[in-house]
């Protein structure tokens, strides 16, 4: 279905605020024995970075919540050298536990990533002054600038926006990731951050892509994008430039080969299919952290031969 496009009373420029354009939520390639697979890792980065969008590791589409503090400072050792200078790099550090999410943003600063990222608890429901509290206290405790992470689908809470807008004066808080799917709250925030040059407003959904970015926001971070990331950069760059017809047909055709491996399968699932598509090609393995597993090689088939064709 193609996607509708709402009137828009703000007119799309170029970004000049640091965080901005087409943030990529990576995958975490794994080993069959459950650890990061580190080539392919590197080797998705790459696929990322060379088409000009920004890495982010260890959020929801990277399986974070299944990965141990081990595991994830080692993979920022080996991943931050070679793109620190290239690109900005964004790492996740959600947790339930406080001092773990301090802990990895220390050492994330420390191998030379940018920017934290990082969701709501999500283990016991929160009022809106805790929600506020917990990120002001996150904030004044690590050494990266912090952008909050609103996904209710996973912490099964919403941050409401004059929340967004008290912390957004926090000193060292940067930015909105919103995945929420509701259209006046995209609308009213985007236009909201626009003007703010100390504030970014990034869109986790997708299928509003050209909305958003009309109505202010500052970038894209598109699941998608791990298999296609060049398509996202053309689109972003098609509404910048004020070619909606071009982005438009990028926008159906983005939503469409997120209907492959997303439409009628559990988040869960829909990320091990979005691996199946990577191995087609060559960018890592299939296998999954536990408790997710991996497409059968028939589904991965089916996978395969519906890519292709709308390609």
């Amino acid at each position: 279905m193609a996607p509708t496009i709402q009137e828009s009373e703000s007119v799309s420029k170029v970004s000049n605020k640091r965080f901005h354009g087409v943030v990529v939520p990576m995958v975490t390639p794994a080993t069959e024995d459950g650890h990061v697979d580190e080539a392919s890792t590197l080797r998705l980065t790459e696929h990322v970075v060379a088409a000009g969008a920004y890495p982010f590791l260890f959020g929801t589409s990277g399986e974070a919540s299944s990965i141990s503090k081990k595991e994830k400072i080692r993979t920022g050792s080996l991943l931050c050298p070679p793109f620190i200078e290239r690109t900005t790099v964004y790492m996740g550090i959600s947790s339930n536990c406080f001092e773990e999410s301090v802990d990895l943003a220390k050492a994330f600063s420390d191998q030379g990533a940018h920017v934290a990222v990082v969701t709501l608890p999500c283990y016991l429901a929160l009022r809106p002054d805790q929600m506020r509290q917990y990120f002001e206290r996150l904030a004044d405790s690590i050494p990266l600038p912090l952008i909050i992470y609103n996904i209710p689908v996973t912490t099964h809470m919403s941050i409401p926006l004059d929340v967004v807008e008290a912390l957004s004066h926090h000193p060292n808080i940067v930015g909105l990731k919103d995945s929420e799917r509701d259209l006046e709250r995209l609308k009213t925030a985007a236009a909201q951050y626009k003007d703010r040059e100390d504030f970014s407003h990034l869109t986790g959904w997708a299928p509003q892509a050209i909305n958003a970015l009309q109505w202010g926001s500052d970038g894209l971070v598109p699941v998608t994008a791990n298999r296609v990331p060049q398509l996202y950069i053309d689109l972003y760059n098609a509404v910048i430039e004020g070619d909606i017809e071009t982005a438009d047909h990028l926008q159906t055709k983005t939503n469409e080969l997120s209907k492959i491996f997303q439409e009628n399968r559990t988040l869960g699932d829909s990320l091990a299919a979005m691996k199946a598509l990577l191995n087609v090609s060559g960018i890592c393995g299939t296998a999954m952290f536990p408790p997710l597993t991996a497409v059968t090689t028939e589904e991965q088939e089916q996978l395969k031969k519906q890519w292709a064709d709308y390609r």
